[in-house]
């Protein structure tokens, strides 16, 4: 099955109610974990990378040749995505390397700043037929910036749509970060309301630190895509070390590194399962990202963004 567009994943669901699951990659054992996961759920999946990931592989081209091979090999229709890219060089370096869907941050800015600069990566890259999602409000962050309690007015949601054109938009509605907990808060009548204001798929960020029923009711309510990061590192340390502690002696990176990607694999279904994406794949077309002619050279950003 080929690499699938993200608006043929995203706009079904959308149209449907469904959540789609979208999984940070940190390596290959993650990318071919998070789509074996997505395979035995028979669920569209997006594999996500973000720009700690760029840094951490010294580059795009590395990790962003592996993710597109290994979503071009799926069994299901599966996008591969730029997180959190703050740096307009990396997004570009996207588009270069054949990736078909962006998350452009300008959060940080002050509004009009972010919604000028928004718009600018919008238009570039809607010219080479690339998606793009954006963040209004910023989401609470490991490093204790953000307050989880920032919320995205309606009002302002709608206009910011308006003035940059973006395909998708991430929203504050209670969820941080990096959470090691499950605890989070969502505002779903908040999320309702933006669903009403707003003519394109929400995104909810931080989500690993969300419950299983609140994200289920956050779908209900109006989110889309379900960015998850956190909760799959746990999920692969957790197996590397009970592995690692059953046989000390072990030094083969493939036996404990299969450990944790099989822990992914299973974490990954059970997720994609619960937004309800499950033996829904047909409903989800397979175009190739426009402009998407296979790996080339591209440039790393800083590491900027935190992890969902």
């Amino acid at each position: 099955m080929a690499l699938a567009a993200m608006d043929d994943i995203i706009g079904p669901a959308r149209a449907a109610g469904r959540g789609v699951g979208a999984f940070n990659v940190i390596g290959i054992e993650h990318a071919e974990a998070i789509v074996a996961g997505a395979e035995a759920a028979a669920a569209p999946v997006v594999l996500q990378i973000s720009e700690n990931c760029v840094a951490y592989h010294r580059g795009l081209a590395p990790i962003a040749s592996a993710c597109l091979a290994i979503a071009r090999g799926a069994a299901v229709p599966a996008a591969v995505h730029l997180d959190h890219a703050a740096d307009v060089a990396l997004v570009e370096a996207a588009a270069e390397i054949g990736i078909g869907s962006v998350m452009f941050d300008a959060s940080r800015l002050p509004y009009a700043e972010n919604v000028r600069a928004t718009a600018e990566v919008a238009s570039s890259c809607h010219r080479r037929g690339i998606w793009v999602e954006a963040e209004l409000g910023e989401i609470g962050g490991k490093d204790g910036v953000h307050s989880p309690l920032a919320r995205t007015d309606p009002g302002e949601a709608a206009q910011y749509v308006a003035a940059t054109g973006v395909d998708a938009l991430a929203v504050a509605v209670g969820s941080s970060h990096a959470m090691a907990t499950r605890d989070a808060v969502l505002d779903l009548s908040l999320i309702a309301r933006l669903r009403e204001a707003v003519d394109v798929p929400l995104v909810l960020h931080g989500s690993s630190g969300v419950p299983d029923p609140v994200l289920a009711a956050a779908v209900s309510a109006g989110m889309t895509k379900i960015n998850i990061a956190t909760q799959l590192n746990k999920m692969f340390t957790a197996a590397v070390r009970l592995f690692l502690s059953a046989e000390p002696a072990a030094s083969d990176p493939r036996k404990y590194g299969a450990a944790g990607r099989d822990a992914v694999a299973a974490e990954v279904t059970r997720l994609l399962r619960l937004l309800g994406t499950v033996n829904n794949s047909a409903a989800a077309g397979v175009r190739e990202p426009a402009g998407n002619t296979g790996a080339r050279a591209g440039g790393a950003g800083e590491p900027l963004s935190p992890v969902e």
